[in-house]
């Protein structure tokens, strides 16, 4: 498959998981399609692989920051209430270990090298792009948060997120920035945009309806 066809191709699957997302938690079938979320991400996660240069140590590396970082910080947050509150995981997001679905610590993997992608679109120097990564990253939280209780992904403590979730996110993600970035991997910014965006869509809409 040419590069052409592959990105096209790679752009069509996104933008139909997410439509079609879209419209099946609209419907009356809106369980069967949350359970799906898994699979949605790991798709998008595979995607953006796809388009890297080379798959190599270094990558793995480089993707085991935010993996890890994300699972360690999730799982004091579930269990102790630290860093970004206290909250507990649904059952929408898959397996657990130590309360913390594996699939959200692919999440942190996913968002860091999309944003990274977007950041160094805007600034070269390590820190300012690891901060403008960081700062989407936080923004994207906020959408994400209005509808995690409804979709069964997570929720805090009396329903309210605190501020401090927000903040452990903007630390936390800035240091995954630090990390992954530093490595210099060659992604393809067209589908981390893709990616990017489709995601953010996706939560907008649940925002109002």
């Amino acid at each position: 498959m040419n590069k052409t066809l592959k990105l096209r191709v790679s752009i069509f699957v996104i933008w139909l998981f997410a439509i079609s997302g879209i419209f099946g938690v609209l419907s009356e079938y809106q369980n069967w399609f949350l359970s799906l979320t898994p699979l949605n991400l790991l798709l998008s996660f595979i995607f953006v692989l796809w388009h890297v240069d080379t798959i190599n140590i270094k990558l793995v590396y480089a993707l085991a920051i935010p993996f890890f970082l994300g699972f360690i910080t999730e799982a004091l947050g579930v269990n102790y209430g630290l860093i970004f509150g206290s909250y507990v995981y649904g059952e929408n997001l898959g397996y657990k270990v130590a309360g913390v679905p594996l699939m959200i610590c692919v999440n942190w993997a996913l968002l860091t090298m999309i944003t990274a992608d977007i950041a160094k679109l805007v600034s070269k120097n390590l820190f300012w792009s690891a901060l403008i990564g960081a700062a989407l990253m936080t923004g994207l939280d906020l959408i994400l948060e209005v509808s995690a209780p409804r979709f069964d992904f997570w929720e805090f403590e009396n329903g309210d997120v605190p501020l401090q979730n927000y903040l452990g996110w903007l630390v936390t993600a800035f240091v995954a920035h630090l990390g992954y970035q530093s490595f210099k991997i060659k992604t393809n910014k067209t589908i981390s945009i893709h990616v990017f965006i489709s995601i953010v869509v996706f939560f907008t809409v649940f925002l109002f309806f």
